[in-house]
């Protein structure tokens, strides 16, 4: 059989943190089906959108460690 996830994981964290994140990129895009026609288009508007607002002062955003915090409070269903 074939190396186990766990000794690819290892493997992985060996890599220089620029590395493992393309690395996690590629695996993410290798899990996605074929993009719907017009996302590219879609998306272009939104961060147009988006960026205005966020430097007008109308949103602001939240930090990186925030969303995750919450992120994984709802998955401990708190």
């Amino acid at each position: 059989m074939g190396t186990s996830t766990t000794e690819l994981f290892k493997l992985a964290l060996n890599l220089s943190e620029r590395d493992r994140a393309a690395l996690a990129g590629l695996l993410i895009e290798s899990l996605e089906g074929k993009p719907d026609e017009g996302l590219e288009s879609a998306w272009k508007a939104e961060v147009e959108q988006r960026i205005p607002e966020l430097d007008s002062g109308k949103v602001e955003p939240v930090p990186w460690e925030e969303v995750r915090a919450m992120l994984l409070r709802k998955e401990d269903g708190q």
